[in-house]
């Protein structure tokens, strides 16, 4: 089957979370996401009423962030961050494992962490991506991570944060791909940034990925692969 440009929209979660943002910049982002139909709105718990707002009448979904980008919130505060983005008008979670625990082999608290938060998301109707932060783990604990994740209930697992040392690799996404069951999937965020990269990813298997380069991936994907 050819590929077609809205399958590539379809994959993007426009990516509004750098701290300097301003809400100009935040209504500008919006926008983007409303002419090209991504899949959602990534933005900070705070910008969840005015992306709300903004994106109404849309079918662009509303992702927030959770304990983001460290992972080391207590988990209540976690489940109280995740149901008042809810309430505000989220459908989708993207929350940070805690890296420390898992990096110290505390399994049993990673795995009830990220369960906290998906029992939560879910009595409500929303999914959860589980960002593993990949730069600080041996492809051991990439696995491990991604075992527990679905063991926890995750809708996806997610690479990075795009705020720590490294981002996607496509050597990462194939591990995490053959790492976790269908029903679960794959998001890669940090460094896809043109069309290629678009491309590779979901060649990998991945049904997400996290831009800010929205307008370039789609106006070179228009551009190779016509309107449709």
């Amino acid at each position: 089957m050819t590929l077609k440009a809205k399958e590539i929209a379809q994959m993007i979660d426009h990516s509004l979370l750098r701290p300097e943002l301003t809400r100009d910049d935040i209504v500008k982002g919006c926008e983007i996401a409303r002419k090209y139909e991504v899949a959602s709105v990534c933005c900070a718990p705070s910008d969840v009423p005015l992306v709300r707002q903004l994106l109404s009448g849309s079918p662009v979904r509303i992702a927030a962030v959770v304990g983001f980008p460290h992972g080391y919130s207590t988990t209540a505060a976690k489940v109280f961050e995740a149901q008042e983005a809810i309430v505000a008008g989220a459908q989708e979670l993207d929350m940070v494992l805690h890296i420390g625990r898992l990096l110290s082999r505390d399994f049993g608290y990673v795995r009830d962490d990220i369960r906290a938060v998906c029992e939560a998301a879910h009595r409500s109707g929303a999914r959860v991506k589980v960002i593993l932060e990949n730069c600080y783990l041996t492809d051991e604990l990439k696995r491990t991570a991604c075992r527990l994740c679905e063991e926890a209930g995750a809708d996806w697992v997610k690479t990075s944060t795009g705020f720590a040392k490294g981002g996607a690799t496509f050597e990462d996404l194939a591990l995490m791909r053959a790492a976790v069951s269908s029903r679960v999937q794959v998001k890669a965020a940090g460094g896809i940034r043109d069309f290629e990269a678009a491309a590779k990813v979901k060649e990998l298997g991945c049904t997400r990925f996290g831009a800010t380069a929205t307008v370039a991936i789609m106006e070179e994907a228009f551009r190779r692969l016509g309107p449709g």
